[in-house]
């Protein structure tokens, strides 16, 4: 056995271990020389310990230690004793403790860091991740990644106890509109064909349930070439769950149990189930977004009508030319400064697309402001009223489409709520959105599909696909929790007729439509269960489990937002003879290996 082979870990060491010879290996986290003893913070995975050299117990010890620096890897052999009195760190699990070294082995010499891992100093983000095994050694990462391997242990125990069964499905598949950019694979063996990386198992998953799985899930890793931002990466992980012969009211009750299980494993909390439900359309009226954060209120209130027949022309016109006017009361926000309101709050509207802001501030007796003038006494008071608002209260207007409405209130309420400190950063508010659109319209104005083409409409909506695919709802449904959308799911079409009726609505052509699904709807023709099932983001579910703002901080190795690997320095050019045995052309410069 090696000398330097590890009885014990830095972080169990306790005072049952008090008297006891022990061997810690870690890296250094801090060093202390008080011109005698030299105390070193020893640091593993487990915790940190406080090592002290004393030169009168082990000189070679004492003087190999004070050539150390930060991140050195050691190995310390020594004592347990207690810390002398009025020296314990309660901070520290083994802050009653300490070892007494009696030898001494450096394991490994470290260069010094470009960031301190003992000080969690703030540090830019291209570093730490230029830098990432460094930066997965800080106390915060190690904490992020651990909660991951819990939520993710939870969620296999979970769904295993449920009789589900943990199947994995192609990475090399076959390209599919999906609705983002797929990556795609060239094909050597099969010249000018290119596979492609799963923006999610969605086909395949509906595949397993037509071969009489009954239930399926799958920690699944998906690839999708989109634009970045915080809770989004080329390469993500989603929970995948399908289920034969179900209704929407099965899965929820899976899912709740899961996300439970999940936040009981990581934070050990209990959570309140089952969890509320809005409509889609409730969803839109009370909070303009189809993902609400519930942790606070300030809901949207429609006062089209109490308005119409007012003499402020911006709220008139907008009326009649189809329009509407939402209003949100900030309640005890008579603070807000005019300057506030026009300046910063007036920003934010304009840059959802609205044209400006009205207000209104409540007093003891009515509502005062510079567009008070254009409504009577009574109509003050309707709007007062319908607004609930007390004395010392404002109220923010906007006059627009319903869209721009809903998206200018809906930014402008999440923005007051975090000024005002509304917003329970601790509080995890878990709702189901229901009944989505079936169809919406892309930013050219075609009709294509709200969650996936494969999403069962209602009954009673089956024959408006031809005459008013926006009118149709789906068997659809998302999980928010706190204003983040975790993951969206559906009941599916199990029928071909069925599935035949969504292609013409987005446009697909029967020949189009085999060409690209053809296997699934032969699959439709050999005995396909009712199912559904949901996909649910286990990046942001654990970001959000950790109080971390961006999906990064809980990934192991994440990409930056320009979609590249800093520690590896992916992606890379290869030379002319890859791209040659690939039949692959590029008009960009190559080099020969």
């Amino acid at each position: 056995m090696a000398t330097w082979k590890r009885t014990h870990r830095c972080g169990e060491l306790c005072t049952d271990n008090v008297g006891q010879k022990v061997i810690i290996n870690g890296w250094v986290h801090r060093r202390r020389d008080h011109g005698g003893l030299i105390f070193l913070d020893l640091r593993d995975r487990y915790g940190i310990v406080q090592v002290v050299f004393d030169p009168e117990r082990a000189a070679d010890a004492h003087t190999a230690a004070s050539k150390v620096r930060a991140e050195y890897v050691l190995s310390v052999t020594g004592e347990v004793g207690r810390r002398p009195e009025g020296t314990e760190n309660p901070e520290l699990a083994t802050g009653e403790i300490e070892l007494h070294a009696k030898q001494l082995e450096v394991l490994n010499e470290a260069k010094s860091p470009p960031f301190s891992v003992a000080d969690e100093e703030d540090t830019d983000e291209a570093i730490r991740l230029k830098y990432r095994y460094i930066d997965l050694r800080r106390r915060q990462m190690q904490e992020n990644i651990r909660a991951r391997h819990l939520a993710t242990t939870a969620t296999r125990e979970y769904l295993n106890s449920r009789d589900f069964w943990e199947i994995e499905t192609p990475l090399l598949i076959k390209s599919t509109p999906e609705g983002a950019r797929d990556y795609l694979v060239p094909s050597r063996t099969n010249p000018g064909h290119f596979f492609a990386l799963p923006q999610s198992p969605q086909l395949f998953k509906q595949i397993l349930m037509v071969a009489g799985c009954d239930r399926y899930y799958q920690i699944a890793h998906c690839m999708r070439d989109e634009d970045l931002r915080a809770d989004r990466q080329p390469e993500f992980t989603q929970i995948d769950i399908e289920m034969s012969f179900v209704e929407p009211d099965d899965v929820f009750e899976v899912v709740e149990g899961m996300l439970a299980a999940g936040v009981k494993a990581v934070r050990g909390e209990e959570i309140p189930l089952p969890f509320p439900r809005l409509t889609h359309e409730e969803a839109m009226a009370r909070y303009g977004t189809e993902k609400p954060d519930t942790r606070f209120g300030m809901e949207l209130i429609d006062v089209s009508e109490l308005v119409n027949a007012c003499n402020f022309r911006v709220f008139t016109e907008t009326l009649a030319d189809g329009g509407q006017v939402k209003c949100i009361n900030v309640k005890g926000g008579g603070g807000l400064t005019r300057s506030s309101i026009d300046g910063p709050l007036g920003r934010l509207a304009r840059e959802w697309g609205a044209k400006g802001l009205a207000w209104l501030r409540a007093t003891e007796s009515t509502l005062e402001g510079t567009i008070a003038k254009y409504f009577t006494e009574q109509q003050l008071a309707a709007l007062s009223e319908a607004a609930d608002a007390e004395a010392g209260d404002i109220i923010l207007f906007i006059a627009d489409q319903p869209k721009v409405v809903a998206d200018v209130l809906s930014h402008i309420r999440l923005e007051l709520g975090e000024q005002l400190g509304l917003i329970d950063r601790d509080a995890l508010n878990f709702l189901w959105v229901t009944d989505f659109p079936l169809f919406e319209l892309d930013a050219e104005g075609n009709v294509t599909p709200s969650h996936h083409p494969f999403t069962m409409p209602h009954s009673e909506d089956l024959d408006k696909m031809a005459t008013d695919p926006l009118a149709c709802r789906a068997l659809a449904y998302d999980v928010v929790l706190s204003g983040v959308e975790l993951g969206g799911g559906s009941i599916r079409i199990h029928k071909r007729d069925i599935q035949e009726r969504v292609f013409p609505a987005i446009g697909l052509s029967q020949d189009e439509a085999q060409r690209k699904f053809g296997f699934l709807l032969d699959a439709f023709e050999y005995g396909t269960p009712p199912h559904g099932g949901i996909a649910l983001g286990m990046d942001r579910f654990v970001m959000i489990l950790q109080r971390m703002l961006s999906i990064r901080e809980v990934i192991a190795f994440p990409k930056t937002q320009a979609a590249t690997d800093l520690m590896t320095g992916a992606p890379v050019m290869v030379d002319s003879k890859a791209l040659k045995e690939l039949h692959l052309r590029t008009d960009l410069p190559t080099y020969e290996a």
